[in-house]
């Protein structure tokens, strides 16, 4: 049986067994009419809408039903992969180690260049907490409960008792799910989303590093090398995590400096925690005795050392084991952990690297003793772990927008020089000449806690928290000074400007540019040229990181003109860094869905200019993106292995560069221009607004309670200041999909016509120049997603009936047109093509139509009142929420 097959033979299998089980619940509770609902698979044809009395319980039974399937699905494709692996090998799986070091292999790469190239990876995902994710983290939970029981089921060695049993655990936390609410009716705190991405650091994260680090090992075998050369933590990619939670404070008002500070202890505490957790299991595992083995006379010094630089303490943790050295040894450093964790006792460890030498010393004591194994097993995930994670856990990242930082230099501008001109008058050439003088000195504007105002204290505020936890614990677990929005020389050099004034050294850290917009990513080599040539540019190592952000480039031009501007602007940015000796570690701003730059982490890698990821790559990890992706662990470790894998392929031809593959960018730059021009046809037309505020549900979800910032930057109602999160979310709800498509049929055609031979290049490289295939999938992926049966009900919405027609009529037309063409490039027929996604879509048609049809009646009959405290609001979140996870996308 052929994998495609597999997959959807268990796929149905578990979802009607999944389904089975939710209908004893509900027969179980006396809810007959529902369960019918699930027997019929929700047709919306034999359900009646109109029954109010069960509005809400439909609600959930879809949104349930749907969610499960979602975790079938999973299971599905990690059991596809498995079978992939036993029948074709681990270079079957797309984006794996496997598959690098075949690539890698067949290019001629030796295994030395190999190791070269995984040595020089990094791999550093950010966790933000972007307003996507809508389910409540207790849900998410029930979702992993399920989920784990759904795989105890795969094991073949249980008896039928046993399988029951498990079944009944199944009907259990079904019920758990039916008797909970899954919408945030509260608008969930900054604590709240800081705890979420705690978990996901603390207990996923270690755990997949663990997986992928596996994954590469036993590929590497499995290609016949040498396996000794994955014995030390340096012998792998290195990992880091990053977090915008407490740091991010783009439009965020609720961001404090106390906020900022109480999140670095909460990381600094986890990361400790963890470590003692890994201690204490290691000392657990190295109960050698010394009457079976020799022990070092150097380790038996060392064990000395420790116990009188500790002190009286030591003693106890001697007695516990007194034949057992290595265990002593360990007991030891636990001590300094504690001490540590509490700071009320001493000796600590000051920094990870003391306790990193520590274990440095067991290490030698095993090899001594030529207790290799030992070292690989038990010794060796320890110090991964700490050479990861640190006393740190994830580097927090400071961003704030650049308009923001403008206003706070007028305030402290008119404290300072009283009587002065604005600084946010002055032009360019004024800020770079006066903000270069001024960092010739390091004496600050005022003494220490003078108030400016209120964006000046917020800003310096922030950088003084920063201040305080550096000068406590060090900067390891600081991360960049992010400017969103960066459009000039002076919006980075004024952050120089800010440390200054906090007594942080602007040498230690880096200030990295956000570019955006479609102008932004434009100039943006002219920006970074003047930065890294600027007397005041600290020359402190070869990597200078830059941002690139996916949604406003969307939002701004479209899809296709914002993939093809990213490409540009990292070609360009590479050659800038590259002539003043430096590389280049880009960040991509990456949301969840396709409009945001979301997909599969290898195409994605694949699709960026050769030569322009060298080595270090950091990634936001946004919203429902955090647990589809990392909720369980063998999805995790997969994601994980594609990252660095992927990174690693891409980082080969910067280290050991070949011929450079031609590529028809000409043809790709000209199409963009055509898609981006009808598609800002569409948004700047004077009605477009109108139509969009009722043709989706924008309304409902500026409502919502699925995070903890505004849906927009500053409240004005216009396109430049909505969020690109809500933007995408409601296109996706009303089924549209626009900001993933729109622009790109009529670009496509116009090149045809004006321009046969570019459209011909395009045509002969649409298989294998992997930028334009990954453009052509995703937009694909996302017209085929979009319903016109559904976008035609969300349009009859707008009440201006003339406006309603004439936008759905050119939406429809490029939507059909855009089809066409992309059908044409890519060959084959669809229907085969895409098989596994035609089948997931058709498989949740039915319970997606009925959601909407409860949408659309629930929005008519609340835009009649627009009460925002209405219970339709509730009921509409609810809606939406469903719809998002049937979807499997918010923003």
């Amino acid at each position: 049986m052929s994998t495609s097959d597999l997959l959807f033979k268990k796929t149905r299998k578990d979802l009607e067994f999944l389904t089975d089980c939710f209908q004893k619940v509900l027969h179980q509770l006396g809810e007959q009419e529902l369960e019918k609902i699930l027997a019929q698979k929700s047709n919306p044809q034999d359900i009646d809408w109109e029954a109010a009395e069960l509005e809400e319980k439909h609600i959930q039974v879809l949104s349930i039903f749907l969610q499960l399937m979602n975790l079938v699905e999973e299971n599905a494709a990690v059991q596809g992969r498995r079978q992939l692996v036993n029948e074709k090998g681990l270079a079957a799986i797309r984006g794996s180690w496997g598959e690098t070091l075949t690539r890698w292999k067949n290019q001629g790469l030796t295994p030395s260049e190999m190791l070269d190239c995984i040595k020089r990876t990094q791999v550093y995902p950010v966790l933000t907490a972007h307003p996507t994710e809508a389910k409540r983290k207790s849900i998410l939970d029930l979702h992993r409960e399920i989920y784990l029981n759904l795989v105890k089921l795969e094991n073949n060695a249980y008896s039928r008792l046993e399988k029951q049993a498990l079944q009944r655990e199944i009907i259990g936390l079904l019920e758990r799910w039916w008797r909970s609410g899954e919408v945030y009716l509260e608008k969930p705190t900054l604590e709240m989303e800081r705890n979420n991405v705690l978990h996901y650091f603390s207990k996923v994260f270690p755990k997949a590093l663990q997986y992928a680090d596996q994954q590469l090992i036993e590929s590497w075998i499995a290609m016949g090398f040498d396996p000794e050369k994955f014995t030390d933590a340096s012998d792998f990619p290195d990992f880091q995590l990053g977090s915008w939670v407490g740091g991010d404070r783009d439009g965020h008002p609720y961001v404090t400096a106390d906020f900022t500070r109480e999140t670095l202890l909460e990381h600094r505490r986890m990361a400790l925690s963890l470590i003692k957790e890994k201690l204490q299991v290691l000392g657990a595992q190295m109960s050698f005795s010394d009457i079976r083995n020799p022990v070092p006379n150097g380790f038996r010094e060392k064990i000395r050392e420790k116990a009188e630089y500790i002190g009286a303490d030591s003693a106890l943790a001697l007695q516990r084991n007194p034949r057992e050295p290595w265990r002593q040894f360990i007991n030891l450093m636990l001590i300094q952990v504690e001490n540590t964790l509490d700071e009320r006792r001493q000796p600590i460890y000051s920094r990870s690297a003391e306790l990193m030498e520590d274990l440095k010393v067991i290490r030698q004591s095993l090899h001594e003793i030529n207790a290799w194994s030992m070292v690989r097993q038990f010794l060796l995930p320890v110090e991964r772990h700490v050479s990861c994670f640190g006393f740190h856990l994830a580097r927090l990242d400071i961003r704030q927008n650049s308009a923001y930082h403008e206003k706070a230099m007028d305030q402290i501008f008119a404290k300072t020089f009283p009587g002065s001109t604005p600084y946010s008058s002055w032009s360019e050439e004024e800020r770079v000449h006066f903000i270069s003088e001024e960092l010739k000195s390091n004496r600050p504007f005022a003494f220490y806690g003078q108030s400016f105002g209120p964006e000046a204290d917020k800003v310096l505020g922030s950088f003084q928290s920063i201040k305080s936890h550096i000068d406590r614990y060090g900067d390891e677990g600081i991360g960049s000074f992010i400017i969103s929005m960066t459009r000039s020389l002076s919006d980075l050099l004024v952050v120089y400007l800010f440390l200054r004034e906090a007594g942080l050294d602007r040498t230690r850290y880096q200030v990295v540019p956000l570019f955006e917009t479609i102008d932004d990513l434009q100039q943006s080599e002219h920006i970074l040229q003047a930065f890294l040539s600027h007397e005041a540019y600290p020359d402190r190592d070869s990597i200078q990181e830059v941002m690139l952000g996916y949604s406003d480039s969307n939002k701004d031009g479209g899809i296709t003109a914002s993939r093809w501007n990213i490409y540009q602007a990292e070609q360009k940015l590479t050659n800038v860094a590259s002539s003043f000796g430096k590389r280049l570690r880009f960040f991509h701003g990456i949301g969840g869905t396709i409009s945001r730059g979301g997909g599969k982490y290898h195409r994605f890698l694949e699709s960026m200019p050769q030569g322009s990821l060298q080595g270090s790559i950091k990634i936001t990890v946004q919203g429902e993106t955090i647990s589809q992706q990392f909720a369980n662990l063998l999805t995790a470790g997969y994601n994980l292995e594609m990252l660095f894998s992927g990174t690693a392929l891409q980082t080969a031809p910067s280290l050991f560069p070949g011929k450079n593959p031609s590529f028809p960018t000409e043809a790709l730059h000209t199409l963009s221009e055509f898609a981006q021009h009808h598609y800002q046809e569409l948004i700047r037309h004077p009605k477009f607004l109108t139509f969009y505020g009722e043709a989706t549900p924008i309304d409902v979800l500026e409502l919502s309670k699925i995070g903890s910032r505004p849906a927009r930057r500053t409240g004005k109602r216009s396109l430049e200041d909505l969020r690109a999160i809500p933007w995408v979310f409601s296109w996706s709800q009303s089924r549209f999909n626009l900001t993933g498509w729109y622009g790109i049929g009529t670009g496509f055609q116009r090149l045809r016509e004006s321009h046969p031979d570019l459209y011909q290049d395009l045509q002969n490289h649409a298989q294998s120049w992997p930028l334009l295939r990954y453009i052509l999938i995703q937009v694909e992926t996302n017209l085929l997603n979009a319903d016109q049966e559904i976008m035609n009900q969300y349009a009859r919405l707008v009440t201006d009936r003339e406006t309603g027609i004439t936008f759905t009529k050119w939406i429809m037309d490029e939507h059909g047109r855009s089809l066409e063409e992309i059908g044409v490039l890519l060959g084959k027929e669809r229907e085969i093509r895409r098989l596994g996604l035609l089948d997931s879509i058709n498989r949740r048609k039915n319970a997606l139509h009925g959601l909407h049809q409860l949408q659309l009646k629930n929005l008519k009959r609340w835009r009649a009142s627009k009460e925002p405290d209405s219970p339709l609001v509730t009921r509409l979140l609810k809606i939406t929420t469903a719809l998002a996870s049937g979807l499997k996308n918010t923003g």
